[in-house]
């Protein structure tokens, strides 16, 4: 398929060199665009439906988190593209499909491109369709330490797992449950069971999932109708399940 995109970088030098990559390496970019201010790149954004933003970080009269603190509702991927490596954490804060660090290495270039075309890819082929996981089975039975003993509950009951520093909420469909085990524990747990990890605070049961939603990092909705953030870089896995 074909991203299309556009490039927000305030110096042209910079604008020229990555626009030169994509034409020669990523031929499934195209490029409907490039601004070098926020105001410019949000025109863009609000005239075009991108698929993927490649962005700077330090612009004149703000950053490139404030562009995206003015797009809540956005379903672009973005691909942060700066020669500072201080600001990773804030582009995954952000949902950053990639971090790419001036000079532009061509192969991690391909990658991050390649990355978003697989869950653009992805996301498109899945519209309007009857889906069905493919673990569908979520039969089974787990036990929950309690301080007189332990709770057996079904497998198939648990709607999604929050973290809760060294703890951890089973939320199920009329109750929340708090278990002094870590999410990575039940990740473990329930490795053989339908469950996707799609944040570092969420762990979803995959047959509960009512509704997926782009943008950002994505989200999705569960049958209770509680909406659960997906990290980027955990939306290839868990759209791997449908």
């Amino acid at each position: 398929m074909k991203l299309k995109s556009i490039i927000v970088e305030d110096e042209a030098n910079s604008r020229e060199i990555l626009r030169n990559y994509l034409t020669k390496y990523c031929p499934s970019v195209n490029l409907v665009g490039e601004a070098e201010s926020i105001e410019e790149a949000k025109n863009l954004i609000e005239k075009h439906s991108l698929d993927l933003v490649f962005l700077d970080v330090e612009m004149p009269f703000g950053t490139g988190f404030d562009l995206l603190e003015q797009l809540p509702n956005r379903t672009f991927e973005t691909v942060f593209v700066t020669a500072y490596n201080q600001y990773a954490i804030d582009a995954l804060n952000n949902h950053a499909a990639y971090y790419l660090m001036k000079p532009i290495n061509i192969d991690e270039l391909i990658k991050a491109v390649d990355y978003v075309t697989e869950i653009r890819t992805k996301e498109d082929a899945l519209e309007d369709r009857v889906l069905t996981p493919k673990l569908n089975k979520v039969d089974g039975k787990i036990t929950l330490p309690q301080q007189d003993g332990f709770q057996v509950l079904n497998v198939a009951d648990i709607l999604y797992c929050k973290a809760d520093d060294n703890y951890t909420e089973i939320y199920l469909e009329n109750k929340k449950i708090l278990v002094s085990k870590t999410l990575k524990y039940f990740e473990e747990a329930l490795s053989k069971f339908a469950f996707a990890r799609i944040h570092k605070s969420y762990l979803v049961n995959v047959n509960e999932v009512v509704k997926y939603r782009k943008g950002k990092g994505g989200s999705v909705v569960v049958s209770n109708g509680k909406e659960l953030l997906v990290s980027a870089s955990k939306k290839k896995d868990l759209l791997a399940y449908f």
